[in-house]
Protein backbone atom coordinates (compact mmCIF):
# COMPACT_ATOMS: atom_id res chain seq x y z
CA UNK A 1 0.00 0.00 0.00
CA UNK A 2 1.55 3.34 -1.02
CA UNK A 3 -0.25 6.64 -0.43
CA UNK A 4 0.89 9.42 -2.78
CA UNK A 5 -0.26 13.25 -2.50
CA UNK A 6 -2.76 14.60 -4.93
CA UNK A 7 -1.52 17.28 -7.37
CA UNK A 8 -3.83 19.24 -8.77
CA UNK A 9 -4.49 22.41 -9.70
CA UNK A 10 -7.29 25.13 -7.43
CA UNK A 11 -9.89 24.58 -9.82
CA UNK A 12 -9.56 20.85 -10.64
CA UNK A 13 -11.20 17.85 -9.14
CA UNK A 14 -8.55 14.64 -8.78
CA UNK A 15 -9.99 11.60 -10.29
CA UNK A 16 -11.77 9.76 -7.76
CA UNK A 17 -10.13 6.18 -8.60
CA UNK A 18 -7.90 4.90 -11.78
CA UNK A 19 -6.33 1.95 -13.19
CA UNK A 20 -2.52 2.80 -13.12
CA UNK A 21 -0.38 0.11 -15.48
CA UNK A 22 -1.62 -2.95 -17.53
CA UNK A 23 -3.11 -5.83 -16.78
CA UNK A 24 -0.49 -6.40 -13.87
CA UNK A 25 -1.57 -3.07 -12.74
CA UNK A 26 -3.10 -1.75 -10.00
CA UNK A 27 -6.02 0.43 -8.73
CA UNK A 28 -5.38 4.36 -7.51
CA UNK A 29 -8.14 5.68 -5.35
CA UNK A 30 -8.46 9.48 -3.60
CA UNK A 31 -8.50 8.54 0.04
CA UNK A 32 -11.58 10.09 1.40
CA UNK A 33 -11.15 9.32 5.06
CA UNK A 34 -8.42 12.27 4.91
CA UNK A 35 -10.42 14.42 2.69
CA UNK A 36 -10.76 17.46 3.24
CA UNK A 37 -7.33 18.03 5.45
CA UNK A 38 -5.01 15.85 3.27
CA UNK A 39 -5.37 14.74 -0.52
CA UNK A 40 -3.81 11.44 -0.92
CA UNK A 41 -3.63 8.77 -3.08
CA UNK A 42 -4.77 5.34 -1.78
CA UNK A 43 -3.35 2.15 -3.50
CA UNK A 44 -4.64 -1.33 -3.80
CA UNK A 45 -1.96 -3.72 -4.66
CA UNK A 46 -4.59 -6.66 -3.17
CA UNK A 47 -8.27 -7.73 -3.16
CA UNK A 48 -7.94 -7.41 0.17
CA UNK A 49 -6.75 -3.96 0.03
CA UNK A 50 -9.98 -3.18 -2.08
CA UNK A 51 -12.24 -4.70 0.06
CA UNK A 52 -10.83 -2.55 3.35
CA UNK A 53 -10.86 0.40 0.81
CA UNK A 54 -14.58 0.04 0.15
CA UNK A 55 -15.74 -1.02 3.66
CA UNK A 56 -13.50 1.57 5.24
CA UNK A 57 -15.50 4.31 3.18
CA UNK A 58 -11.55 5.06 1.13
CA UNK A 59 -13.77 4.85 -1.13
CA UNK A 60 -17.50 5.49 -1.35
CA UNK A 61 -20.87 6.48 -3.50
CA UNK A 62 -22.93 3.89 -4.89
CA UNK A 63 -21.01 4.38 -8.70
CA UNK A 64 -17.87 4.14 -7.55
CA UNK A 65 -17.54 1.23 -5.35
CA UNK A 66 -19.04 -0.41 -8.40
CA UNK A 67 -16.58 0.36 -10.29
CA UNK A 68 -13.71 0.16 -7.53
CA UNK A 69 -15.05 -3.55 -7.34
CA UNK A 70 -14.71 -4.23 -10.89
CA UNK A 71 -11.06 -3.19 -11.27
CA UNK A 72 -10.57 -5.31 -7.82
CA UNK A 73 -11.31 -8.57 -9.53
CA UNK A 74 -8.27 -7.26 -12.59
CA UNK A 75 -6.34 -6.75 -9.13
CA UNK A 76 -6.72 -10.21 -7.52
CA UNK A 77 -5.78 -11.42 -11.56
CA UNK A 78 -2.55 -9.93 -11.54
CA UNK A 79 -1.68 -11.17 -8.05
CA UNK A 80 -2.59 -14.72 -8.93
CA UNK A 81 -0.47 -14.55 -12.12
CA UNK A 82 2.54 -13.13 -10.06
CA UNK A 83 2.08 -16.02 -7.90
CA UNK A 84 1.32 -18.63 -10.69
CA UNK A 85 -2.04 -19.55 -8.61
CA UNK A 86 -5.51 -19.95 -10.94
CA UNK A 87 -6.06 -17.06 -11.88
CA UNK A 88 -9.81 -17.73 -12.70
CA UNK A 89 -10.20 -19.21 -9.04
CA UNK A 90 -8.65 -15.95 -7.75
CA UNK A 91 -11.19 -14.07 -9.75
CA UNK A 92 -14.28 -15.57 -8.63
CA UNK A 93 -13.27 -15.58 -4.96
CA UNK A 94 -12.50 -12.07 -5.23
CA UNK A 95 -15.96 -11.54 -6.57
CA UNK A 96 -17.33 -13.13 -3.72
CA UNK A 97 -15.45 -11.21 -1.03
CA UNK A 98 -15.80 -8.32 -2.67
CA UNK A 99 -19.65 -8.62 -2.49
CA UNK A 100 -19.38 -8.40 1.63
CA UNK A 101 -17.65 -5.24 1.65
CA UNK A 102 -20.61 -3.39 1.79
CA UNK A 103 -24.44 -4.95 1.58
CA UNK A 104 -26.62 -1.97 0.11
CA UNK A 105 -25.53 -0.34 -2.48
CA UNK A 106 -26.53 -2.57 -5.63
CA UNK A 107 -24.15 -0.90 -7.58
CA UNK A 108 -21.75 -2.86 -6.24
CA UNK A 109 -23.52 -6.52 -6.81
CA UNK A 110 -24.49 -5.29 -10.58
CA UNK A 111 -20.56 -4.86 -11.43
CA UNK A 112 -19.89 -7.73 -10.09
CA UNK A 113 -22.30 -9.68 -11.69
CA UNK A 114 -20.82 -8.19 -15.15
CA UNK A 115 -17.41 -9.20 -13.67
CA UNK A 116 -18.51 -12.97 -13.35
CA UNK A 117 -20.06 -13.44 -16.56
CA UNK A 118 -16.64 -12.45 -18.13
CA UNK A 119 -14.48 -14.63 -16.01
CA UNK A 120 -16.83 -17.52 -16.32
CA UNK A 121 -16.79 -16.89 -20.27
CA UNK A 122 -13.24 -15.91 -20.67
CA UNK A 123 -10.35 -18.29 -22.07
CA UNK A 124 -7.79 -19.01 -19.85
CA UNK A 125 -5.53 -16.84 -22.47
CA UNK A 126 -7.60 -13.73 -22.75
CA UNK A 127 -8.77 -13.43 -19.08
CA UNK A 128 -6.58 -11.02 -17.55
CA UNK A 129 -7.44 -8.75 -20.45
CA UNK A 130 -10.45 -9.08 -21.10
CA UNK A 131 -11.18 -8.99 -17.44
CA UNK A 132 -9.56 -5.17 -17.32
CA UNK A 133 -11.53 -4.37 -20.61
CA UNK A 134 -14.98 -5.04 -18.84
CA UNK A 135 -13.54 -3.19 -15.81
CA UNK A 136 -12.38 -0.23 -18.01
CA UNK A 137 -15.85 -0.56 -19.84
CA UNK A 138 -17.54 -0.23 -16.21
CA UNK A 139 -15.83 3.19 -15.72
CA UNK A 140 -16.40 4.63 -19.06
CA UNK A 141 -19.81 3.64 -18.56
CA UNK A 142 -20.23 5.34 -15.62
CA UNK A 143 -18.78 9.03 -16.92
CA UNK A 144 -21.50 8.55 -19.77
CA UNK A 145 -23.76 7.64 -17.29
CA UNK A 146 -23.26 10.49 -14.88
CA UNK A 147 -23.20 13.27 -17.40
CA UNK A 148 -26.70 11.71 -18.70
CA UNK A 149 -28.28 12.40 -15.26
CA UNK A 150 -26.63 15.91 -15.08
CA UNK A 151 -28.27 16.85 -18.94
CA UNK A 152 -31.90 15.18 -17.86
CA UNK A 153 -31.95 16.97 -14.30
CA UNK A 154 -30.98 20.49 -15.04
CA UNK A 155 -34.18 21.47 -16.31
CA UNK A 156 -35.89 21.02 -13.18
CA UNK A 157 -33.62 23.16 -11.10
CA UNK A 158 -34.20 26.04 -14.03
CA UNK A 159 -35.23 29.36 -11.80
CA UNK A 160 -34.10 27.80 -8.66
CA UNK A 161 -31.73 30.31 -6.45
CA UNK A 162 -30.81 27.76 -3.52
CA UNK A 163 -30.29 23.89 -3.98
CA UNK A 164 -29.92 21.28 -0.40
CA UNK A 165 -28.24 17.99 -0.97
CA UNK A 166 -27.41 15.26 1.97
CA UNK A 167 -24.03 13.33 1.81
CA UNK A 168 -22.15 12.99 -1.19
CA UNK A 169 -23.23 12.10 -4.86
CA UNK A 170 -20.90 14.26 -6.63
CA UNK A 171 -17.42 13.51 -8.28
CA UNK A 172 -16.24 11.95 -5.30
CA UNK A 173 -19.01 9.23 -5.48
CA UNK A 174 -18.97 8.55 -8.97
CA UNK A 175 -16.42 8.45 -12.58
CA UNK A 176 -16.50 12.17 -12.94
CA UNK A 177 -19.37 14.35 -12.23
CA UNK A 178 -21.54 12.27 -9.50
CA UNK A 179 -25.12 11.64 -9.78
CA UNK A 180 -27.32 14.73 -7.42
CA UNK A 181 -23.94 16.87 -8.17
CA UNK A 182 -23.89 15.84 -11.63
CA UNK A 183 -27.37 17.97 -11.73
CA UNK A 184 -26.56 21.13 -9.96
CA UNK A 185 -23.08 20.97 -12.11
CA UNK A 186 -25.40 20.84 -14.87
CA UNK A 187 -28.10 23.30 -13.82
CA UNK A 188 -24.82 25.54 -12.10
CA UNK A 189 -23.57 25.96 -15.97
CA UNK A 190 -26.88 27.88 -17.13
CA UNK A 191 -27.42 29.80 -13.65
CA UNK A 192 -23.93 30.96 -12.12
CA UNK A 193 -25.48 32.14 -9.35
CA UNK A 194 -27.05 28.74 -8.43
CA UNK A 195 -25.91 28.36 -4.52
CA UNK A 196 -25.78 24.96 -2.73
CA UNK A 197 -26.68 24.01 0.91
CA UNK A 198 -24.78 21.22 2.31
CA UNK A 199 -25.99 19.03 4.78
CA UNK A 200 -23.46 18.11 7.33
CA UNK A 201 -24.33 14.61 7.10
CA UNK A 202 -23.33 12.64 10.43
CA UNK A 203 -21.71 10.98 11.95
CA UNK A 204 -19.24 10.88 9.10
CA UNK A 205 -19.89 13.94 8.06
CA UNK A 206 -19.44 13.66 4.27
CA UNK A 207 -21.27 16.73 3.32
CA UNK A 208 -19.14 18.96 4.94
CA UNK A 209 -15.88 17.09 4.00
CA UNK A 210 -16.81 15.88 0.65
CA UNK A 211 -19.30 17.72 -1.19
CA UNK A 212 -18.40 20.50 0.27
CA UNK A 213 -14.63 20.14 -0.68
CA UNK A 214 -15.78 19.22 -4.98
CA UNK A 215 -18.41 22.47 -4.79
CA UNK A 216 -16.01 24.86 -3.60
CA UNK A 217 -13.22 23.65 -5.77
CA UNK A 218 -15.48 23.38 -8.92
CA UNK A 219 -16.42 27.08 -8.14
CA UNK A 220 -19.67 26.86 -6.79
CA UNK A 221 -21.45 28.54 -4.11
CA UNK A 222 -21.62 26.16 -1.13
CA UNK A 223 -22.95 26.45 2.85
CA UNK A 224 -22.46 24.06 5.08
CA UNK A 225 -25.05 23.20 7.80
CA UNK A 226 -26.19 20.88 10.43
CA UNK A 227 -28.52 17.75 9.62
CA UNK A 228 -31.12 19.59 12.04
CA UNK A 229 -31.34 23.08 10.27
CA UNK A 230 -32.63 22.13 7.18
CA UNK A 231 -36.08 22.19 8.48
CA UNK A 232 -35.82 26.13 9.24
CA UNK A 233 -34.14 26.67 6.04
CA UNK A 234 -37.57 25.32 4.33
CA UNK A 235 -39.36 26.95 6.51
CA UNK A 236 -38.27 30.06 6.09
CA UNK A 237 -38.85 29.47 2.26
CA UNK A 238 -34.14 29.12 1.78
CA UNK A 239 -34.69 25.96 -0.43
CA UNK A 240 -36.18 25.85 -3.76
CA UNK A 241 -35.27 22.18 -4.31
CA UNK A 242 -33.95 19.15 -2.32
CA UNK A 243 -31.73 16.80 -4.64
CA UNK A 244 -29.92 13.80 -3.23
CA UNK A 245 -28.05 10.61 -4.95
CA UNK A 246 -29.74 6.61 -3.99
CA UNK A 247 -27.85 3.56 -3.30
CA UNK A 248 -30.63 1.11 -4.50
CA UNK A 249 -34.25 1.64 -5.41
CA UNK A 250 -36.69 -0.52 -5.60
CA UNK A 251 -39.02 -1.44 -8.64
CA UNK A 252 -41.74 0.74 -6.98
CA UNK A 253 -39.36 3.69 -6.67
CA UNK A 254 -38.78 3.60 -3.02
CA UNK A 255 -35.03 4.38 -2.28
CA UNK A 256 -32.24 4.34 -0.04
CA UNK A 257 -30.07 6.96 0.57
CA UNK A 258 -27.59 8.51 3.01
CA UNK A 259 -29.51 7.86 6.83
CA UNK A 260 -30.77 11.63 7.29
CA UNK A 261 -32.62 11.66 3.93
CA UNK A 262 -36.05 10.08 4.61
CA UNK A 263 -36.42 13.02 7.20
CA UNK A 264 -35.41 15.92 4.35
CA UNK A 265 -38.10 14.02 2.23
CA UNK A 266 -40.60 14.60 5.14
CA UNK A 267 -40.09 18.13 5.71
CA UNK A 268 -39.77 19.10 1.76
CA UNK A 269 -43.19 18.02 1.24
CA UNK A 270 -44.65 19.52 4.23
CA UNK A 271 -43.15 22.86 2.90
CA UNK A 272 -44.47 22.48 -0.81
CA UNK A 273 -40.12 21.89 -1.81
CA UNK A 274 -39.94 19.76 -4.71
CA UNK A 275 -37.33 16.49 -4.06
CA UNK A 276 -35.42 14.99 -6.45
CA UNK A 277 -33.09 11.81 -6.56
CA UNK A 278 -30.55 11.61 -9.26
CA UNK A 279 -29.68 7.69 -9.99
CA UNK A 280 -28.40 5.70 -12.91
CA UNK A 281 -30.60 2.83 -13.84
CA UNK A 282 -28.22 0.09 -12.29
CA UNK A 283 -29.23 1.60 -8.79
CA UNK A 284 -32.63 0.47 -9.40
CA UNK A 285 -32.82 -3.46 -7.94
CA UNK A 286 -35.92 -5.21 -10.08
CA UNK A 287 -35.81 -7.82 -7.82
CA UNK A 288 -37.79 -5.93 -4.87
CA UNK A 289 -40.71 -4.88 -5.26
CA UNK A 290 -40.51 -1.98 -2.76
CA UNK A 291 -38.59 -0.52 -0.64
CA UNK A 292 -39.17 -2.87 2.88
CA UNK A 293 -36.62 -6.00 1.26
CA UNK A 294 -33.88 -2.97 0.86
CA UNK A 295 -30.94 -4.08 3.14
CA UNK A 296 -29.72 -1.54 5.11
CA UNK A 297 -26.06 -1.52 6.57
CA UNK A 298 -25.24 -1.01 10.19
CA UNK A 299 -21.98 0.90 10.82
CA UNK A 300 -19.41 0.65 13.61
CA UNK A 301 -20.87 2.28 16.96
CA UNK A 302 -17.54 3.85 17.36
CA UNK A 303 -18.11 5.82 14.39
CA UNK A 304 -21.05 7.79 16.49
CA UNK A 305 -19.70 7.84 20.09
CA UNK A 306 -16.27 8.33 19.37
CA UNK A 307 -16.15 10.53 16.00
CA UNK A 308 -12.80 10.89 14.60
CA UNK A 309 -10.96 9.50 17.72
CA UNK A 310 -13.33 11.85 19.69
CA UNK A 311 -15.85 10.27 22.14
CA UNK A 312 -18.79 12.50 22.50
CA UNK A 313 -21.32 9.57 23.88
CA UNK A 314 -21.31 8.74 27.42
CA UNK A 315 -19.66 5.39 28.33
CA UNK A 316 -22.55 2.91 28.62
CA UNK A 317 -24.92 4.12 25.90
CA UNK A 318 -26.17 2.05 23.16
CA UNK A 319 -25.68 3.26 19.86
CA UNK A 320 -27.79 3.21 17.04
CA UNK A 321 -25.69 3.70 13.78
CA UNK A 322 -27.29 2.58 10.14
CA UNK A 323 -25.88 3.84 7.01
CA UNK A 324 -29.13 4.54 5.20
CA UNK A 325 -32.50 5.12 5.61
CA UNK A 326 -35.62 4.33 2.49
CA UNK A 327 -37.35 7.48 1.49
CA UNK A 328 -41.19 6.48 0.09
CA UNK A 329 -42.08 6.18 -3.28
CA UNK A 330 -45.06 9.03 -2.92
CA UNK A 331 -42.24 11.65 -1.08
CA UNK A 332 -39.93 11.75 -4.20
CA UNK A 333 -41.45 14.57 -6.91
CA UNK A 334 -39.19 12.85 -9.39
CA UNK A 335 -36.25 10.18 -9.80
CA UNK A 336 -33.72 11.46 -12.50
CA UNK A 337 -32.05 8.66 -14.42
CA UNK A 338 -29.49 8.36 -17.30
CA UNK A 339 -32.26 7.30 -19.24
CA UNK A 340 -35.01 10.26 -18.71
CA UNK A 341 -37.15 11.17 -15.83
CA UNK A 342 -39.30 9.41 -13.99
CA UNK A 343 -42.21 11.60 -12.81
CA UNK A 344 -44.87 10.45 -11.13
CA UNK A 345 -42.54 7.94 -8.71
CA UNK A 346 -44.84 4.42 -9.01
CA UNK A 347 -43.89 0.94 -10.73
CA UNK A 348 -45.26 1.53 -13.30
CA UNK A 349 -43.04 4.65 -14.52
CA UNK A 350 -39.71 3.23 -13.18
CA UNK A 351 -40.59 -0.14 -15.28
CA UNK A 352 -41.21 2.10 -18.49
CA UNK A 353 -37.74 4.17 -17.84
CA UNK A 354 -35.57 1.49 -17.13
CA UNK A 355 -36.95 -0.99 -20.02
CA UNK A 356 -39.25 -3.68 -17.86
CA UNK A 357 -42.08 -2.48 -19.79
Amino acid sequence: MNSELVKTKASTLPPTLQWVGGIDGFLRLIDQTKLPVEEVYFDCNSVEQTHDAIYRLVVRGAPAIGIAAAYGVSVAIGTAMKEQADARKAALAAIDYLATSRPTAVNLFWALDQMRVVVNEATDQELADRVLQKAKAIHEQDRQTCAAIGQHGAPLLNGCRNVLTHCNAGALAASEKGTALAVIYAAHELQPELHVYADETRPLLQGARLTAWELARSGVDVTVLCDNMAASLMQAGKVDAVVVGADRIAANGDAANKIGTYPLAIVARHHGVPFYVAAPVSTFDRTLADGAGIPIEQRDAREVSHPYGTQTAADGANIYNPAFDVTPAELITAIITDQGIIQPVNAANVAKTIGLS
